[in-house]
């Protein structure tokens, strides 16, 4: 059985219902997708995370989270790894490393609220790769500032 692999990259949307229906339509279409999710340690100043290492505790325990969400709905995570701060650096550098895969998702909040939008992050993956990129957009949560 050859395993199709698709990369997801996401931070504060990575447990959202919106991420986990495109993971599982991929999967339905899919019987042997496994996937990889990075979560990238990037420091989120309207929560007082400025520090690099406060970044990085954060990115891991979303990591862990969601390891945990997906599990809990159906989803295996293959991976579950963070990375760079940067969105498009994490992935053209993980794609750099791990060539092979089959597609990519990146979760944002929805535009005018992602900084990964207003800094075209998903455009330049789409260009930085030759693979399918689907872009997966999540409403900010009520409970987050």
């Amino acid at each position: 059985m050859i395993l199709a692999r698709y990369l997801v990259i996401a931070h504060q949307t990575a447990e959202s219902p919106e991420l986990l229906a495109a993971m599982r339509d991929i999967a339905k279409n899919d019987d042997h997708a496994a996937f990889i999710l990075l979560v990238p340690a990037t420091p989120l100043a309207h929560l007082g995370m400025v520090t690099t290492d406060v970044a990085a505790a954060v990115a891991e325990e979303t990591a862990t989270r969601a390891r945990a969400h997906f599990r809990d709905s159906g989803i295996v995570l293959e991976d579950v790894r963070t990375c760079d701060p940067h969105p498009v650096l994490a992935v053209t550098q993980e794609m750099s490393a791990n060539p092979n895969y089959a597609g990519l998702i990146v979760s944002t909040f929805p535009a005018g609220i992602s900084r990964w939008l207003r800094m075209d992050a998903v455009s330049r993956i789409e260009r930085a790769v030759n693979i399918p990129v689907t872009h997966v957009a999540a409403p900010q949560q009520q409970n987050e500032s």
